[in-house]
């Protein structure tokens, strides 16, 4: 622990366990618009293999919330721990947000959870689906009230300071709908149905590779590939909307993820590239002339500015910004090969037959994950030096700690995460090799199971008292 300081392990345990949390609800957002989807196709059709998709997914959503709602609670906890700065100086901004996602979406999932996992023989096939739908809505503001905080510390609006130094709010839809809002939320809902729609497509590839393959595995590979037929192009360019976006409010990061030192008329675009942070140069650079400049400006000779054209002191990391960015763009690029791999197939009416797609579909599995990792390491460690973009720093919000109480904090979490969530991906990965069955069965006996609290005895006849 004397090795690093009190705020090189705090930055470490935050990216630790939102690493971890992270992949949760991306999996989740997506999955409850999947069941949400067979569900009304169910229901429009009379289709059993519908049905039996939907029994076997829920029980893989159950599990895949029930994690994400855990490893989310320990990063609030360190808002107070290790970040008690930053909390007191944004909690007028960031806090209300952060009480609007537990109350309105939080609370929406919680409270129609129950009736999708268990509630269809009580209230019906319609007000099911209802349920399924308010979860799927609630998953959505989740994702909408978390993605305004931090698009909010990416591009802050609609503030002022007080006397004390605390951000307050002048105007709430500034705050809310602030610059990269509407641009981060596309683009990571996108992230979030492609992440599924390839866990989907691997678990219907995996059981045809292991025979045939029954109708519902290969109803659910159909599905996931029209998903990422769509879904990968329209991501791309979300994406370059965004990166545009990006562009015009932090140039910085776009420099360092171009890997840009010098300021470029007609720029390339660098394909390879070892950054050099101490030389201030690219080495071995491999690129395309005015290419980058015509992705991000739209002009064949735009100008770029380079990491030069700021202080060292407020550049963002710049190696780790450019191969995280490249892994997150060459996955991207990887996932529409496959949509159109997989629509050349269908057309050649091999979709079913085409064990070389089946097998890259099986590797691309984990894919989505990635992605949504390396993109959050582009937009978060792209944001340094600062937690509050251009006017909070890193080093200004961290907690008057010691560094070996965060150390053993992050040890502890490092053990518990990995044998906590490494058993419950585990448990999802084993479910998720078993093909689904015509009659697919619910949860346990289809309603909660009695775990604690008082067991029914058996009615016993007792003289003048009633049973």
């Amino acid at each position: 622990m004397e090795t690093f300081d009190a705020l090189t392990l705090a930055r470490a345990q935050f990216a630790f366990t939102i690493s971890f949390h992270i992949v949760f609800p991306a999996f989740s957002i997506g999955l409850a618009s999947y069941l949400a989807v067979l569900n009304a196709l169910w229901l429009a059709t009379g289709r059993k293999v519908y049905f039996s998709l939907f029994q076997y997914w829920k029980k893989i959503f159950a599990i895949a919330f029930g994690m994400g709602v855990v490893s989310g609670l320990v990063m609030s906890y360190q808002f107070g721990t290790n970040w008690s700065v930053f909390s007191d100086k944004t909690g007028p901004v960031l806090g209300p947000m952060m009480g609007y996602e537990v109350l309105s979406a939080f609370f929406l999932e919680a409270g129609f959870l129950g009736i999708m996992l268990f509630g269809l023989h009580r209230v019906g096939p319609r007000l099911h689906f209802l349920a399924t739908l308010m979860v799927a809505f609630g998953t959505f503001m989740s994702a909408f009230w978390i993605l305004s905080v931090n698009s909010w510390m990416q591009t802050p609006a609609g503030y002022a300071v007080n006397e004390v130094g605390q951000f307050i709010v002048t105007d709430w839809f500034a705050v809310i709908f602030n610059p990269s809002f509407p641009y981060r939320l596309v683009h990571m809902l996108l992230a979030a149905y492609l992440t599924t729609a390839f866990v989907v497509g691997a678990t219907g590839a995996y059981q045809m590779l292991k025979g045939p393959g029954n109708p519902a595995s290969k109803t659910m590979f159909s599905m996931a590939m029209w998903m990422a037929a769509i879904v990968a192009p329209i991501q791309i360019v979300a994406g370059d909307f965004h990166g545009l976006n990006t562009l015009h409010h932090q140039p910085a990061k776009i420099a360092a993820m171009e890997g840009h030192f010098d300021t470029h008329q007609g720029a390339p675009l660098y394909l390879f590239g070892i950054p050099n942070a101490a030389e201030e140069r690219l080495d071995y650079a491999v690129g395309i002339p005015h290419l980058g400049s015509l992705i991000l400006t739209h002009e064949y000779n735009g100008e770029l500015k380079g990491l030069k054209e700021w202080p060292k002191e407020e550049r963002p990391p710049v190696a780790i910004l450019f191969w995280s960015f490249r892994i997150m763009v060459g996955l991207g690029v990887a996932m529409v090969l496959v949509g159109v791999w997989s629509l050349l197939s269908r057309w050649r009416k091999r979709l079913y037959l085409d064990r070389g797609l089946h097998r890259l579909v099986l590797a691309m599995g984990p894919a989505g994950f990635v992605a949504v990792l390396a993109g959050w390491i582009t937009t978060e460690v792209g944001r340094q030096p600062y937690t509050v973009y251009g006017l909070l720093t890193t080093a200004q919000s961290v907690s008057p700690i010691a560094a070996p109480a965060v150390g053993a904090s992050l040890i502890a979490f490092i053990i518990v995460y990995f044998g906590l969530f490494g058993a419950g991906t585990f448990y999802m990965v084993r479910l998720m090799k078993k093909a689904p069955v015509r009659e697919e069965p619910g949860l346990p006996h289809d309603q909660p199971i009695r775990a604690a609290g008082i067991t029914p005895a058996p009615t016993l006849d007792v003289p003048g008292v009633a049973p």
